[in-house]
């Protein structure tokens, strides 16, 4: 690709994309069908020998796709995210790239962008007070467990769920990270999402499927939902209740990291205020991208190009690695691949 095609498309996409001293560490936070694995250091999978984690913590992790790490981002730091987030939403600051949500069931409506109506910003990257939440040494201690030295962090969300309206348009459809990313392999892959405040099933805490991390990458699309779906909330066609799944209660602070192919989701806010909570997927650089074209994950590439050529009302050739080119940030170690 020439510089100047280059340039061309990163000007598209940019235009288009928006610590406690000793931490509490709890395996297995929930009392319910989560179990603890029985296998043996030589059939780790997804966790890597790096004297952080413990047996006890590998072998749950192995097995059911998750972990919990209490009290590990300091009320300092969330407050600072937290402020960053409201001069955001006031448009204080416009960091390059960010992408600033509404729930869709405020969109049309003539509201003053506040904290109030943002539901979400994505992709804040250029953001060096949010970006900082991505190179915390707490955090990136964890995440080299997953994904070993060389880190990028890949995709970073400030997530603000509403109040719901009543048309339930603040839960989010159980889905698989993987279905966004173009890269692989998914074992190299985790995701930080941190509580900034206490986070229960009354303001709609996450909600995950233990063990479906083993599992393959499913086909995703819109539901079926009555009163309306957020911009880009897929969910898994076809998708069939499972009476095993937990619901992650958790405190401000507390931190779970979780593999891509884990299934999961939240529900409804059903209080009058927000719920915030701040995370980051990372990938090993030794990582590679795929073509998502023939595939399941053809639909994301489509919709993504679709709001690009709407935006720009011009015809792009845009793809799912172009985007994540783009959006990718060293944050440990040496780049390779991604």
């Amino acid at each position: 690709m020439d510089l100047q095609r280059a340039g061309v498309r990163l000007q598209i996409v940019l235009g288009h994309l928006s610590r406690p001293s000793a931490p509490a560490i709890v395996a297995n936070p929930i009392l319910g069908p989560a179990s603890s694995a029985s296998c043996h250091p030589q059939q780790f999978q997804y966790t890597l020998d790096n004297n952080v984690l413990s047996l006890e913590q590998r072998k749950f992790y192995e097995e059911n796709g998750f972990l919990v790490i209490k009290n590990l981002v300091s009320d300092d730091d969330i407050q600072r995210f937290r402020a960053e987030f409201q001069r955001i939403c006031r448009k204080e600051v416009n960091p390059p790239g960010i992408i600033v949500m509404r729930d869709v069931a405020i969109a049309k409506q003539d509201y003053t962008l506040s904290e109030k109506v943002v539901s979400k910003i994505q992709d804040f990257q250029e953001d060096q007070e949010l970006f900082r939440y991505c190179t915390l040494p707490q955090i990136l201690k964890y995440v080299e467990c997953f994904t070993g030295p060389n880190i990028m962090a890949m995709h970073t969300m400030l997530i603000n769920k509403p109040s719901d309206s009543g048309k339930k348009t603040s839960r989010h459809p159980l889905h698989q990270d993987l279905h966004y990313f173009p890269f692989r392999p998914s074992d190299r892959i985790v995701c930080a999402w941190t509580a900034m405040e206490h986070i229960d099933r009354n303001n709609g805490c996450l909600v995950v499927l233990p063990g479906t991390h083993k599992g393959t990458l499913k086909p995703h699309g819109y539901p079926n939902w009555e009163g309306g779906i957020n911009k880009m909330y897929h969910g898994i066609q076809d998708y069939k209740k499972d009476k095993n799944r937990v619901h992650l209660v958790m405190k401000k602070g507390d931190t779970v990291f979780f593999h891509p192919l884990l299934i999961h989701g939240s529900g409804r806010n059903r209080t009058q205020g927000f719920r915030k909570a701040i995370s980051c997927h990372y990938a090993s650089s030794e990582c590679h991208y795929i073509s998502v074209n023939g595939t399941s994950q053809e639909n994301i590439q489509s919709e993504v190009k679709d709001i690009v050529n709407r935006r720009f009302g011009m015809e792009t050739n845009i793809t799912l690695e172009d985007i994540w080119t783009f959006r990718g940030r060293l944050v440990k170690g040496e780049k390779i691949n991604l």
